[in-house]
């Protein structure tokens, strides 16, 4: 029976040194064998290292073949390679490796977190390996607090963790005191007797003379292969290129949420600087938006307050037409009839005439509106004193007036004028209402006005059966040009002819609402466009996090991370360093609002469900894109030039 492991077959290994290439291996030709203990020996730059990197699937030969139980390694793929180093080597470096925000047990359990392993499993077993290896009260140690030759028992342990049939060991005494170090290949032999193809390199003679072989390398060649021992025969290796990797994706994904996480913490002011672009970005996006919506909403408050989502209906074919003095088709029951729509809000018939207003001894001229009782709301008065007329007032041709304020500023200075009587020419007539100042739409806020019931003038003062126009509010949910329509049709079908003109005075609300959806929209892009600044810091910051980062992720794939790992890791950091920055973006938003309210603005801003909704996905969106090529840049480093990084 064949008792072949590993098997090297006319292997070179160059590197480019500027215009020229270095040859570190030169024509190696090596098979260690199920059980053997093995020394790689010689000087510093004789080629040892390289050829340990080759032997554990750290680096590939520039020309040659390397076969592990029978197989081309050249024909497998990365992921094969990382499964290769996840269930079947196991690393002990001289520098130890091991990743400082972790403690004892969670560095010794990494390959398995790589291999799918369940949790309680794989700490279980790295609390049992770490105890036998005497740490059994430094499990909840980080690196740091750990001497060298107890970090050395760590990376042991995490050689172990998997199985590590065949343990390469650089060096394994090289950073130990005397006796740490003799303790470490106390340790080594025991793992030798128990099975395990153990591979050191050292330039120490003492340590290769524990070996059952011993191959000594000189400029990239083999000078010497030499039997000391005779090795023992072990359970051969599985089959690795066809072994079944049973792999628990959500495990993994928690794992990388997990790991992505203590990144963040570990470096909170990199964090902190990575998400501040993020933070600026989405509070700006949500409180342009909530701003421009609560001014809109300010301003279309005060526009309907003014009667401007209204429409008038007048004689005639328009305005300039001659003829619409003879139109005398509108009437009262139009106006009652226009009531019955169901997207009318009120209605009022119009008569108007000017003349002179007389109280006591004083006379000044103003206009005299016989109005409806539902004048006062679709104009969007308000009473200041008294109390407006009803359809009875109406009805009954009551003389009752309504007055503003300039008028009674006119006619009784800073006296109440309610209950005085007013001349309108010969007509006597009582006020019992004061409106509050009010800007008006169009024309003189500064002229005076008298309203009574348009039957009243109609009856009592011109003696005219017909009206001047009719005015309809529109209900804030109906569309104003379907309401002008409606209104058009219904009055056509009365009339028999199209003898009136409509005049839609919305189209100032429209155009409040176009202006500040325009500037919304403008500043929006503004805030967008610091999004994408952030967007690029995040990509930024986590390109130096991964050249930071490198020797990390050089251990990572050393002890079996795949390229899909090491991708998954950093591009959910860089997902949640983006979520995270938009939830403290919306948080600081809503700040905004706050102390924008309690400083007594003239409106509040209004959030809306969809802004921040849509804020969230950009920053998620961000995450993914602007981290996506950090995290490819970091998934696509070389194992072996990542661990040769400080």
């Amino acid at each position: 029976m064949d008792n072949t492991l590993l098997t090297i077959s006319n292997v070179y290994r160059s590197f480019a040194a500027g215009d020229q290439e270095l040859t570190v291996l030169n024509d190696i030709n090596l098979s260690i064998n199920r059980g053997e203990m093995v020394a790689i020996v010689g000087s510093s730059g004789s080629g040892k290292s390289t050829l340990m990197n080759i032997l554990g699937c750290l680096d590939k030969p520039s020309q040659g073949s390397y076969f592990i139980n029978g197989q081309d390694t050249s024909l497998m793929d990365a992921d094969q390679l990382a499964q290769l180093r996840r269930e079947h080597f196991g690393f002990i470096f001289q520098r130890y490796h091991l990743l400082g925000d972790l403690n004892a047990i969670e560095n010794a359990e990494i390959p398995a977190i790589y291999a799918g392993k369940d949790k309680k499993e794989r700490q279980q077993r790295a609390e049992s390996l770490l105890t036998r290896l005497g740490l059994a009260n430094r499990l909840d140690h980080k690196p740091g607090e750990l001497s060298g030759g107890q970090q050395q028992r760590v990376s042991v342990a995490r050689a172990l963790m998997n199985g590590g049939d065949v343990i390469l060991a650089d060096e394994p005494t090289g950073a130990l005191d005397s006796q740490s170090g003799e303790e470490m290949m106390q340790l080594l032999q025991e793992l030798h007797d128990d099975g395990h193809t153990i591979i050191l390199v050292t330039h120490d003679m003492e340590v290769a003379n524990f070996a059952d072989r011993i191959i000594e390398i000189k400029d990239g060649v083999i000078i010497k292969d030499a039997q000391n021992k005779q090795a023992k025969a072990v359970t051969p290796l599985t089959n690795v290129a066809t072994s079944a990797n049973k792999n628990n994706t959500l495990s993994r994904y928690l794992e990388a949420f997990k790991m992505a996480l203590l990144a963040m913490s570990s470096h909170r002011l990199r964090t902190f600087l990575t998400m501040l672009g993020i933070i600026i970005g989405i509070a700006s996006v949500v409180s342009v938006v909530a701003l421009g919506e609560g001014s809109q909403q300010a301003v279309l408050k005060n526009i309907s307050a003014m009667g401007t989502n209204t429409i008038d209906v007048r004689p005639g074919s328009g305005y300039g037409d001659r003829r619409s003095g003879l139109v005398r088709t509108l009437t009262s029951l139009d106006s009652d009839a226009l009531k019955n729509l169901s997207y009318v809000d009120s209605v009022t018939p119009s008569i108007s005439s000017n003349g002179t207003i007389r109280y006591d001894n004083q006379g000044v001229t103003a206009s005299f509106n016989g109005v409806g009782a539902d004048y006062f709301r679709v104009k969007g008065y308000e009473i200041a004193e008294g109390q407006f007329w009803d359809e009875e007032g109406v009805t009954s041709l009551s003389q009752d007036a309504v007055i503003d304020d300039n008028t009674r500023k006119e006619l009784f200075s800073d006296k109440s004028a309610i209950g005085e009587v007013i001349f309108l020419g010969e007509l006597p007539v009582r006020i019992i209402g004061v409106t509050k100042p009010k800007t008006s739409a169009f024309g003189n806020s500064d002229a005076l006005n008298v309203w009574i019931p348009y039957s009243t003038v109609a009856s009592r003062m011109i003696n005219q059966n017909y009206l001047d126009s009719i005015t309809v509010r529109i209900n804030e949910s109906a569309s104003s040009s379907a309401a002008e329509q409606g209104i058009v049709t219904l009055l056509k079908m009365r009339h028999g002819t199209q003898d009136f003109f409509t005049i839609n005075t919305d189209s100032i609300r429209e155009s409040i609402e176009k202006t500040t959806a325009t500037m919304t929209l403008l500043i929006s892009a503004i805030a967008v466009i610091s999004l994408i600044v952030g967007g690029i810091g995040v990509m930024n910051i986590m390109l130096v996090s991964v050249t930071e980062r490198t020797r990390e992720i050089g251990v990572r794939m050393a002890v079996g991370a795949r390229q899909s790992d090491i991708l998954r890791q950093f591009l959910i950091e860089a997902i949640l360093v983006c979520i995270c920055g938009g939830t403290i973006g919306i948080a600081l938003s809503y700040l905004i609002g706050f102390i924008f309210a309690t400083t007594g603005g003239n409106f509040q801003m209004i959030y809306s469900t969809s802004s921040i909704v849509t804020a969230f996905a950009c920053s998620t969106l961000i995450g993914v894109l602007f981290g996506f090529l950090p995290a490819r840049n970091a998934a696509q480093l070389d194992p072996v030039d990542a661990l040769a990084r400080e």
